[in-house]
Order: C-alpha cells, then structure tokens, then sequence
C-alpha cells in the first residue's frame, strides 16, 4: 500500500475508533510479582510486539494476492454477537453473497483496518448491502464475548446485514483451520478477506490488505460477471 493511501487508512481507522487506542498494547496487562513470570510476561510482549511490528510492515505492502479454494465449512455451534447459539453453515446462506473475515476486538493494528474496510464496503454499496451478508469472526474468544462484539459493532457502524460471532476457544479453532487461518496465536494471525458468490461452494480469498474498492470490485465481479 502506497505511503499516502496508507496514512489515509489509519487516519480513517483512527477517527472511527476514538481517543485511547494506543493504549491497547500487550504491555496493560497485570504485572507478575514473581520474577519467572514477569520473565515468561516479558517473553510475550517482546513476542506480540514483534509479531505487531511484522502486521505492520503486511500493512504497507502494495495490494493482495486473490486465489480460488473449496472450503469445507464446518459445523460447529457458535455464539452470535447477541448470546445467540448458532452454527457456521446457518451463517453463511446460500442465496446470498457472504464476506468473511477474522478479528479479535483488542488488536492494534491489522483488525482496526479490516473493520474500516467493511465498513466501508457497507457504505458504498448503499442500498445494495443489505443482499450481501457480513461476517466477522473473533480469534479471541475467551476475550470477545457478545457484549464485547456488540460494543465492537457499534464502533463501526455495522448494519443488520453485518454480524459478529465468538463461541468455545475448540470451535474457533476448527473454524479457523478450515479456512487455513489459524496461525497458533492471535497475535500471528493474518489480514485474509474471503467472499463466496451466491449458490457457489467456491471461496475467493484475498490474502493481504484489500481496500474497499477492491473488495466491491471482487464482489462485483462474481456477481455481476460470474468470473
């Protein structure tokens, strides 16, 4: 991504969030009074920031890399962003186009612009939007339960056609290695979009930091096109 188009992204990210995002950082968490664990934390911070520093230098990389894959959507029970129990499959529609990604509410960096980027691509397809369905999956679940994901919605203006689900740790898991996401910690994870034409069980993946224009552009073209 080009240094202006980048800045611009992080102002847009920046304004929707608010004040105080600076301060989720992997250093706010409690201190260990013994010093093998206030090693063992010191380990983990130097690891998250590493890892954090690394998103950063994914961020300003110049466009995505889009491929083709039959996933096998497991069906797992999940928890919707409103305590609901419900399962992947009952998610994703068939006669409806689906985007899909994957996020966890406390991270400082890929996350925010992905949420920027959806909330985007709800806002220029306008109308249109309310035939796409939206789904954001949490990496975090021990952390980012419904209220949090409701909390994390309304940051980012999602609409009705935009949902958010967690569940149990084991069933994130599973849904993360079927969709060759899981990277073993959160703070690994990558910026990956998936969309699904409707009536297709062919996922397009966007590996990299797809701008909204982009994603609409994907979305219109197996939708209007059939490519």
């Amino acid at each position: 991504m080009k240094e202006g188009r980048f800045v611009h992204h992080l102002v847009m990210v920046g304004l929707m969030l608010g004040p105080g995002v600076s301060g989720v950082v992997a250093g706010n968490l409690p201190s260990m009074k013994m010093e093998g664990h206030m090693a063992h934390s010191m380990q983990g911070e130097q690891a998250g920031a590493a890892a954090h520093a690394a998103h950063r230098v994914t961020m300003e990389k110049v466009g995505y890399q889009r491929s083709v894959h039959r996933y096998r959507v497991p069906n797992v029970e999940l928890v919707d962003f409103f305590g609901h129990r419900t399962s992947l499959p009952q998610e994703l529609p068939m006669d409806r186009p689906v985007l899909l990604n994957f996020i966890y509410t406390t991270c400082p960096t890929i996350c925010p612009v992905l949420g920027a980027t959806f909330y985007q691509v709800q806002k220029n397809l306008g109308e249109e939007a309310s035939q796409v369905r939206m789904i954001s999956i949490t990496i975090d679940p021990e952390k980012d339960v419904p209220e949090r994901l409701r909390d994390y919605a309304k940051r980012y203006g999602a609409g009705p056609q935009w949902r958010f689900l967690t569940g149990e740790l084991k069933n994130i898991i599973t849904v993360q290695k079927a969709f060759d996401i899981y990277r073993g910690s959160k703070v690994n994870h990558e910026p990956v979009t998936f969309l699904r034409p409707a009536g297709s069980s062919e996922w397009i993946r966007l590996d990299g930091i797809a701008r909204a224009g982009d994603i609409i552009q994907e979305y219109q073209g197996v939708a209007v096109n059939g490519r």
